[in-house]
């Protein structure tokens, strides 16, 4: 039977926060089979996988780092001075591997490479029942082709590294490495049940247009063979001047675009990022020429909502009693959110009925809904249960 704790600590000394957080996660675990670690940029990560190490010794570790905070039963954990928490899972049933690498030359190779790295590490060189991924924010799309390369169109469930301020401080590390620019993945082996949600929860608008023009995969120069800025402006009823820069990604928290997958099952978030001087507008993940993009709403009351809503599907869906939760909720979306942010902290609380979950907030976030195929997008939810049984 699959069984999980949940722990944190905001010690001041990263190498101690680690060891705190191991000591109360594998507490009646037998054998930890992978344990998610999530932290604060101000944390030396090197210090805080060695105190980590110090308790769980070779078992896998995952993790990256988180914008702001996390969140776990006990609440929403941050800390001037640093967080860190972990969830780790023992199951005899269950095989976890691990690996990362830095991007090297080509994204999608890499993916290759730790796929490949992660099956020899559970002696095995057949495809696992799923993935999760954490990336560094800008070429998630290439390294999901990477890995399915290797092993078919398997689920992948994850999110990006974040840090505080989008100024590229963030982390990703597993048990041996630790780096900024790159991919990590742990390769589930089980015959236990996994449901994984990937939403934005946004309502779709009347707006809509062609993707006429861009610059590279995600600079947004035209829609309808207009300035894309000037469109969403017209759209949200903003003023052009008001989405300059980094205004643009907090105004448009509640007014993404979005783009619909090929079964018009998923609208993966696009979020507006950044307004250029040429009107064009940054975008969050890729898009392509002669596709649709659809603006997107929701309320910060339908965001906070959301959240609990997500988890309840979830928890509805596995066809067991679930054994622990691992939530991926958008970093960008939270700061969105705001204060508010314990009241979604009170949803997830509710809706996890005392299975321990752990929550970071990403840059990014990837999953599949409804035979789809694994997406990436941003200001989204992707919402993970592991059952304690088939």
């Amino acid at each position: 039977m699959l069984k999980s704790n949940v722990s944190y600590s905001i010690d001041k000394d990263s190498f101690t926060a680690g060891k705190a957080c191991a000591e109360k996660a594998v507490v009646d675990l037998i054998e930890t089979k992978v344990a998610f670690v999530f932290s604060s940029v101000k944390y030396n990560q090197n210090k805080l996988l060695e105190g980590a190490k110090s308790v769980l010794g070779t078992a896998p570790i995952i993790g990256c780092t988180s914008s702001g905070a996390i969140i776990v039963p006990d609440g929403v954990v941050s800390s001037e001075s640093g967080f860190a928490g972990m969830l780790a899972i023992g199951d005899d049933e269950t095989a976890v591997g691990v690996a990362g690498s830095e991007r090297g030359k080509n994204p999608r190779e890499t993916g290759k490479k730790v796929a490949k790295e992660a099956m020899a590490k559970v002696g095995t060189d057949k495809a696992p029942a799923y993935v999760y991924m954490i990336a560094s924010p800008g070429e998630e799309e290439e390294y999901v082709k990477g890995i399915e390369d290797v092993v078919g169109c398997v689920p992948v469930f994850g999110g990006s590294a974040a840090d505080d301020s989008i100024s590229g401080d963030w982390k990703i590390f597993t048990n041996d490495k630790c780096f900024s620019n790159g991919v990590a993945v742990a390769f589930f082996y089980t015959n236990k049940s996994i449901r994984n949600k990937y939403t934005g929860a946004y309502h779709e608008t009347v707006n809509s247009g062609i993707v006429t023009k861009l610059n590279g995969r995600r600079q947004l120069v035209e829609i309808d063979g207009k300035p894309a800025l000037n469109v969403y402006a017209k759209w949200t009823g903003k003023k052009v001047k008001d989405l300059a820069g980094m205004n643009l990604l907090s105004a448009s928290v509640t007014e993404p675009l979005g783009v619909k997958d090929r079964l018009g099952s998923l609208i993966a978030i696009r979020h507006p990022m950044i307004g250029n001087e040429d009107l064009s507008m940054n975008v969050g993940n890729n898009l392509a020429i002669n596709t649709a993009v659809i603006q997107m709403q929701a309320s910060v009351d339908e965001l906070i909502e959301a959240t609990g809503k997500t988890l309840k599907n979830v928890r509805t869906n596995l066809p067991c009693e679930a054994g622990a939760y691992l939530l991926i909720h958008s970093g960008e979306r939270k700061l969105g959110i705001n204060e508010r942010i314990e009241e979604v902290a009170e949803r997830l609380k509710k809706e996890a009925k005392g299975v321990p979950f752990l929550t970071v907030f990403t840059f990014g976030e990837y999953g599949t809904e409804d035979h789809g195929e694994n997406t990436c997008g941003r200001l989204m939810l992707s919402f993970t249960g592991f059952g304690k049984n088939k």
